[in-house]
Formats: C-alpha cells, structure tokens, sequence
C-alpha cells in the first residue's frame, strides 16, 4: 500500500541528507575571523547612517503600494485580454468584469496620488 510513496520518501531523504551535509562541511571547511570592519552593515557602498531600526516615511509604504496596484493590474490585465480575443461570445461581461477591476485599481491609484506619494522632493 505504501509502495508507490518508497521514491518520494528516498527522495525526501536524500535532500535532507544532502543539506545538512553541506551546511556541516562549509562550517568545518570555512575559517571565520570577524573583525569590526567585517561586521558592518554595509550597502551600496556606503557607510550605515543612522539607527537600522529607525521608522520609514508613510511615503515609502505609498509608492510600494503605488507599485503593487500597477504590477496587480498588468499581470491581470494581459491574461483577461488573452480569455477576451477567445471567447467574443461573453464579450459584454468581460468588459464589464475589467472596468470594475479597473475601477478598484483606480481607487487605490486616486487614494496615492491625494497622498502625495507620485510628488518627488
């Protein structure tokens, strides 16, 4: 009965096996001298300024929902209008479906834009 399951459990084992063996030999093969300057925080090649934990600006969470509408609405938006070249038949409903889809993205859009998030300083 659970013969079928015997190569996906081998499987199963193998990769777990495989990973902790890889994880074990980088740690036994690695050599770790941390210095002060090996444990700074480092981006875009300049030095960290300021606290890594300090607040973000509500401007920031705006555009990456700026970002999020319009990456929701092309992903939507070119498989809807594969399905409509496809089936005319419906064509009047799909229409109606993409305005109110589009209508709901028009919020948001409306909603970021009052905010402010699409002025730049």
């Amino acid at each position: 009965m659970l013969q079928p399951y015997i190569p996906i459990l081998l499987l199963l084992l193998f990769v777990v096996a495989n990973a902790i063996l890889i994880i074990g030999a980088s740690h036994l093969l690695s050599s770790s001298r941390p210095t002060a300057v090996k444990r700074a925080a480092y981006e875009s090649g300049i030095p960290a300024l300021g606290d890594s934990r300090e607040r973000f600006s509500v401007k920031f969470y705006l555009v990456a929902m700026l970002f999020i509408v319009f990456d929701i609405e092309t992903v939507y938006m070119i498989p809807w209008a594969v399905a409509f070249q496809q089936m005319r038949e419906l064509g009047g409903v799909l229409i109606l479906e993409m305005l109110t889809f589009v209508g709901i993205l028009a919020v948001g859009y409306v909603y970021i834009w009052k905010r402010g998030a699409l002025q730049w300083d």
